[in-house]
């Protein structure tokens, strides 16, 4: 499960408040950027470096395993 209040959080800190500033600071297409920012979908391996390079989130701060895949995890 991807968090993206953690993203907007940090975001928010480096002055991006608003998914144009994120695509800008990512080199993302605008359309990307949306995704992050809404939640619509969960970041690529790349997309995820990314962020940890532009705002130091790391990939496993960033996506939570959900309840679902905890428990295929721990079967």
């Amino acid at each position: 499960m991807y968090d993206r209040a953690l993203l907007q959080a940090v975001a928010a800190d480096k002055g991006d408040r608003h998914y144009t500033d994120v695509a800008a600071r990512l080199k993302l297409a605008p359309v990307t950027a949306w995704r992050l920012w809404t939640g619509k979908g969960a970041p690529s391996a790349r997309v995820a470096a990314a962020v940890e390079d532009a705002y130091g989130i790391r990939a496993s701060s960033l996506l939570k395993p959900s309840d679902g895949e905890r428990g295929e995890a721990a079967a």
